[in-house]
């Protein structure tokens, strides 16, 4: 125990190795631990990225939805078109028929609980 003790101090006694020390825990704090450190940093980067790309779809849906704003003030075609599309509405001389993409389960076979004697 005495020679790890004495060589513990030998070692602590160099000049460097305070320095190393401090640099070690600079780093530590500079690019992990601090609320600003390089790793946030990074994240931020990330985040913005994310965020810009957000926008670029919002805003391709707001276009999309302007344009169809102006069809609608100015084109009374426009209106027929998304009232018989989404609404289903129909002049009298029509008949509109639905159809679904949805998948069908099968209908349950009648099973019989009779039992033969």
């Amino acid at each position: 125990m005495n020679k790890v003790k004495q060589a513990f101090l030998y070692v602590w006694r160099l000049w460097y190795v305070k320095y190393v020390i401090v640099c070690i825990v600079g780093l530590l704090v500079v690019g992990i631990l601090d609320e600003n450190s390089v790793w946030a940093h990074l994240n931020y980067k990330h985040r913005i990225s994310q965020l810009e790309d957000e926008i670029a779809h919002y805003e391709a849906i707001n276009d999309r939805n302007q344009s169809q704003i102006n069809q609608l003030k100015h084109n009374p075609k426009a209106i027929e078109k998304i009232a018989r599309e989404r609404y289903f509405m129909k002049t009298d001389d029509e008949d509109i028929f639905v159809l679904s993409d949805d998948e069908q389960l099968p209908a349950p076979q009648a099973t019989s609980h009779e039992t033969a004697e």
